[in-house]
């Protein structure tokens, strides 16, 4: 078994990669489609670093449901890629990276969104079940539809 896990979705956004790429480099943009936005209406954002691209820095606490923890966009190579180191405090300690590439199609683009991190107890047995997969793929799945909307409303 690795010591990694992966998880992986994409979409085809009706926008060219710049409109997409916009909404990836700064934080408070992730508001209008992150799955993760609405499941605390409390939950409280601090952003700082750059304004945008490498160096942004948002963190975010709230209820059980959304945890806490913090993000950094540590690369950006326009308008191809997007790198996030995403580090969860509560419900548990673990340090992720997260992926964007934007594959230009035509007129379109392709988003495809990968998280990869270290196999945990966790992740090695949500992993072996399909459950961790199945669930954060529902949300990829679910953000990147939301992405989409927000990206092609621009």
């Amino acid at each position: 078994m690795s010591d990694t896990f992966r998880i992986t979705r994409s979409i085809t956004v009706e926008a060219p990669p710049t409109a997409v790429l916009a909404q990836l480099t700064d934080f408070r943009q992730w508001v209008h489609w992150s799955p993760w936005e609405q499941v605390d209406p409390g939950m409280s954002r601090e952003y700082s670093g750059a304004e945008s691209g490498v160096g942004a820095k948002y963190a975010w606490s709230g209820n059980k449901k959304a945890g806490r923890g913090a993000m950094e966009i540590t690369r950006v190579d326009e308008p191809r890629e997007v790198e996030v180191r995403l580090d969860f405090e509560k419900p548990m300690k673990t340090t992720n990276t997260v992926t964007f590439e934007l594959v230009p199609q035509g007129r379109s683009t392709r988003v495809i969104w990968t998280m990869v991190g270290k196999q945990t107890l966790f992740s090695r047995v949500g992993g072996a079940l399909g459950f961790l997969d199945k669930l954060l793929g529902r949300d990829f799945e679910k953000g990147l539809a939301q992405l989409k909307a927000v990206s092609e409303s621009r």
